[in-house]
């Protein structure tokens, strides 16, 4: 394992100056060991999906080392982000993730979900198991989220009012259903549905940020947004920085963790260098999430 004493020492420099308990990180990603390797493989190997881009997975570390990175860092709650990339291995999934939950006390119960037959049937078997949040990927599940076969269990979501992370923009890559208009059609018919759009919707920043203010249980992660990396490729117009800061309770700290290529701080740096100020920071990094999950 590396020595991340220095980047655990410079989080908590972070949170002593916003005077923050902890941080709630609501993107990371832990899965069965063999599908994160497939994961990590993919994204040596320059896939597609990366947009062809040079990604070196910072914390490639076991999972017990992840975990433990991520309590060094004072990250009380953080979650189990996975996804099904086709039908068949949703319910699989959502199994091992209520045994990680159940052995990882600080991770939120997460779920996930594909257009299949049966999917309201485990969608309603994870809530009943205490599923705290699901996590769809359109671009990686190559799905319409307005698909006829996801519209009850949008509904029973809804209705439950658990919270759905939901890559849907169309960065790094863009996919066919990806961008703003499928997902818009979801919440015309599911205005309740407590939607978490993953990457704050990048490259479509302002147009996600259109359905936020349009929405009111429309929330955005800030997964990787604001960073050198992302800003080389994928920048927000400064001119949607007053409207990100309106929506200040509506914005959740994401990471990505573990699959980052570059130290985890940087994150954290990149939202304090907006300069949206201390109370935005603090909801962002903290309250929000304490808030939406009852923490």
């Amino acid at each position: 394992m590396k020595d991340h004493a220095a980047e655990s020492d410079a989080v908590r420099r972070f949170r002593e100056r916003l005077g923050l308990p902890g941080l709630v990180d609501v993107h990371t990603h832990f899965m069965p060991e063999r599908v994160l390797r497939k994961v990590w493989e993919y994204f040596d190997s320059l896939g597609p999906l990366t947009g062809g881009l040079e990604w070196p997975i910072t914390y490639r570390e076991a999972e017990a080392e992840r975990t433990a990175i991520l309590r060094g860092f004072g990250v009380r709650a953080f979650t189990s982000m996975l996804y099904p990339h086709k039908p068949g291995m949703a319910r699989w999934l959502n199994g091992w993730a209520a045994d990680f939950a159940h052995r990882t006390p600080d991770c939120l119960h997460t779920a996930t979900l594909f257009p299949e037959p049966g999917v309201e049937a485990y969608v309603r078997e994870a809530v009943e198991a205490g599923a705290r949040l699901f996590k769809s990927h359109v671009q990686v599940g190559a799905y319409d989220p307005a698909d006829e076969l996801l519209r009850p269990a949008w509904g029973l979501l809804a209705e439950a009012g658990i919270p759905v992370v939901i890559h849907c923009g169309s960065g790094p890559a863009p996919g066919k259903h990806t961008g703003p208009g499928p997902i818009a059609r979801v919440l015309a018919e599911h205005p309740r549905l407590r939607l978490i759009v993953a990457h704050m919707g990048m490259p479509e920043y302002e147009e996600f940020l259109d359905l936020a203010e349009r929405y009111g249980e429309v929330r955005l992660d800030t997964t990787m947004a604001f960073t050198d990396f992302a800003e080389a490729l994928m920048p927000l117009p400064r001119r949607a920085l007053p409207r990100l800061a309106a929506l200040g309770d509506r914005v959740l700290l994401g990471s990505d963790f573990p699959n980052i290529p570059y130290p985890y701080v940087h994150q954290l740096d990149a939202l304090e260098r907006l300069g949206l100020g201390e109370e935005w920071l603090r909801a962002v990094c903290h309250d929000n999430g304490a808030k939406l999950f009852r923490l």
